[in-house]
């Protein structure tokens, strides 16, 4: 059976080197943001239907772990290009607490987003949604016929991205690739600047894989992610890699706020990694100066160079392709780290500790 054809249920380790399943699918993730430009414009019509039909008074986007931290990244994604109010919440939170989400009398536009589209959290979420507000819900997943998709009013399937590790990599930038490429098209833009996103993700992936080793080697003790505007949901996620993978000390902050307690923990065993925004950078690398001056090592990620008095490494992107859809060029350095800090600490990021692939709550509801 392949990658592509296998159901939620059958996430699972074969047998396999070490790691070998987490690497593959991030060195192959690329293919699979193909795969969801693809998906995305297939189905552009009923998109722009659901949308030009809704009037929405806000839209709310959620998803538990991984898929919370792509909610904090595609919720501002689409206020920005829509300007409609957009948040996200985690799915628990709209389920258990909605009276705090947003008012009854709103007219919101759901967006939910799970891999496996088996989370229990989204499902009920979802459905509790549609009985109070009798509104749609979008929904972007990487599995087929699946709870969430029979519950969504419009759902985005991206096969490619499925994966057999635990660990979302691949998976996780599809449906960042979908959710930006949904963004273009609600912004009333066309999916062409995005086209080079694969191509561009190859030869990102093909030149910084043995940077992240080398930072790996180089003995650090402390990870921080700093991220600021349509970037703190992806440090977010690159926290949880880090964590989720090999059991490391990291933290994931926005850039201005590090300065407010967090950096007191920086010290010469300390990498802080920057993704810098196109709008805030000025204030961002000063940020990261500090934390050198502190005795920290600083990593950047940003679509130009940046002076070296901010940087002691640096990945840079030199794309033309507009900040609200190049945001998942930030992954796959930060995936590497988290797979070769594993690997340093003697574990296996196939199978990380006390985690499942999908969460699935029994007698919940």
């Amino acid at each position: 059976m392949s990658n592509s054809e296998r159901p939620a249920e059958h996430f699972q380790q074969e047998s396999a080197p070490v790691g070998q399943h987490t690497l593959n699918e991030i060195l192959t993730q690329p293919d699979a943001w193909q795969d969801a430009i693809n998906v995305v414009a297939a189905k552009q019509a009923e998109l722009k239907t659901l949308w030009g039909q809704g009037q929405f008074s806000e839209i709310i986007v959620t998803g538990c772990g991984s898929t919370h931290y792509l909610s904090l990244a595609v919720a501002p994604l689409l206020q920005s290009v829509t300007g409609v109010r957009s948040r996200a919440v985690p799915a628990s939170e709209l389920l258990l607490f909605p009276e705090l989400i947003t008012p009854r009398e709103g007219k919101p536009l759901l967006v939910t987003i799970s891999r496996s589209g088996r989370t229990t959290e989204t499902i009920l979420a979802a459905r509790a949604f549609k009985q109070v507000y009798n509104c749609p819900v979008l929904n972007i997943g990487c599995y087929p016929e699946t709870e969430l998709d029979v519950e969504s009013d419009l759902s985005f399937v991206i096969s490619e991205g499925q994966e057999q590790s635990v660990v979302q990599t691949r998976s996780f930038s599809s449906m960042l690739v979908a959710a930006q490429a949904i963004a273009a098209l609600l912004g009333g833009d066309s999916l062409e600047a995005m086209q080079t996103l694969p191509e561009t993700g190859r030869q990102l992936i093909t030149g910084e894989q043995e940077l992240a080793r080398q930072l790996i080697e180089s003995g650090f003790e402390r990870f921080y992610f700093l991220g600021s505007g349509l970037q703190y949901g992806l440090a977010s996620e690159a926290n949880l890699k880090m964590k989720e993978m090999s059991l490391s000390v990291a933290e994931a902050f926005h850039f201005m706020e590090f300065r407010h307690g967090p950096m007191s923990m920086v010290n010469e065993k300390t990498l802080v990694v920057g993704l810098l925004s196109d709008t805030a950078q000025s204030y961002e690398l000063d940020v990261l100066r500090q934390m050198r001056g502190l005795g920290g090592k600083t990593l950047v990620l940003a679509d130009a160079a940046v002076p070296s008095d901010a940087a002691d490494f640096q990945v840079s992107f030199n794309t033309a392709i507009p900040a609200t859809r190049r945001g998942v060029l930030f992954l796959p350095t930060l995936q590497l780290l988290g797979y070769y800090r594993a690997i340093f600490n003697g574990l296996n990021p196939d199978q990380p500790h006390n985690l499942t692939a999908v969460v699935v709550l029994n007698g919940a509801g």
